[in-house]
Parts: C-alpha cells; structure tokens; sequence
C-alpha cells in the first residue's frame, strides 16, 4: 500500500514540481516545429537574412494579406512570409516610407529601430503567447528588439526603467545590448508578433546574470 501511496504521489506532484520550475525559470524561445497544439510559450517562426544595413536606422512592416500565395508573390528581399495568430503576414525590414505591393493591408510600421550602418543582420520572428504571469528570463539581443501586440499586456524591465506593450498601445522598441526581463501582465493572454534584428555574426538572444532586474514590473 506504502508502495502505491508513492507512485500517486509521483504522478501527481512531479509534473507540478516540473511545472512550477520551468514557470520559475522563465519561458525560453523555441522552433515552432517543437511545438505541441496550441502550448503557449515563445515560439521562433522565421530567420530572415537581410544583409547590410545602409542607414543607422530602419523600420519593421507588418502586413497581412488573404493567402499565403499573395503575400509570397508581395514578398522582397528583405520581407518574411509567416502565418502566425490567425493571419498571413508579409514582415519586412526596409527604409522609412515603404509601401508593399497592393493586396495586403498595412497593419502597423515600428520604428526607428537603432542598427549600425555598414553591418549585416537577420530578421529572427517569433510568435509570443503568454498566460498572464508567465516570464521570460533576464537576457539580451545583439540588436534592436521590438513587438506588435495583439492582445493582452506585457511589462518589460530594463536597467532604463519599465516599458509597457499592450493591444492598440505604443509599441516596444528596446535597443541591442540592453539587458532585460519580460512579464505577461494584465489579466488577458498576450499575443504578440516580436522581431529580434540582430548581428548576422552573433546569438539573437544570450541569457545574462550581471543584471539583476528589481521586479518593477510586479509593483
């Protein structure tokens, strides 16, 4: 009876334990083919070189077109088709004023993001869908950062201060090289689009422990 008194126990406190310390440690982003159903988490969709950057500054656009196969002929050099929460999207890196090709709508263009002129970079995209509490661990990109919400809150904490992203609000740009933590805040699950631009010679993402964020974004 002892016997079978600890395998429940096994069964079911085990994967909480489990659980409870991957929620601890925060949600790390992974390829969408690793994916189980709908699990919720960071999930990478797309790694899209860009090449040299001319200018100090570019500017990310989303658009959302009917078909894949429209968005694919709508598509340039420096654009990524993805399907992620519901829509086709064309997401492009490209210079201040860009308009893609007719058929897609314009859903949003985020911007400036800081690069260094003369440098090669990639596009990495990632589909975010956090449970509100849900974290990611203190980490930093070897370029700009940013993220297009469409629903839920996340607060974001750097040694600068706190950021806000949230459904219809200002969007999030967080320069390279600044460490930072993320939590999905609010009471509604967060969905986002994120784009990392980062160094084509480096990591998109390092985990870090030199910075230690105060929990601003719990008060």
């Amino acid at each position: 009876m002892r016997h079978l008194l600890w395998i429940i126990v096994a069964i079911i406190v085990l994967p909480l334990f489990e659980f409870a310390s991957a929620h601890a440690a925060g949600v790390h982003c992974r390829p969408i083919s690793e994916r189980i159903g709908n699990d919720p988490g960071c999930w990478i969709i797309a790694d899209q070189p860009v090449g040299n950057l001319t200018k100090p500054q570019t500017f990310w656009y989303l658009d959302a077109y009917p078909t894949r196969v429209l968005a694919e002929a709508a598509k340039g050099a420096h654009g990524a088709v993805v399907e992620s929460l519901g829509k086709q999207w064309l997401l492009s890196i490209e210079d201040d004023g860009w308009r893609a090709p007719a058929g897609g709508e314009r859903i949003a263009q985020i911007g400036p993001l800081p690069v260094t002129a003369g440098e090669a970079y990639t596009a990495q995209y990632m589909e975010a869908v956090f449970n509100p509490g849900m974290t990611a661990p203190t980490h930093v990109h070897s370029g700009p950062e940013a993220w297009y919400t469409l629903t839920g809150e996340t607060c974001l904490e750097t040694p600068d201060g706190v950021q806000i992203g949230r459904a219809g609000g200002q969007y999030v740009i967080v320069p390279g090289g600044l460490p930072m933590h993320l939590t999905a805040t609010g009471k509604e699950q967060r969905q986002a689009l994120v784009l990392i631009l980062h160094d084509s010679t480096k990591p998109a993402s390092t985990l870090v422990s030199y910075w230690t964020p105060k929990g601003l974004c719990k008060n």
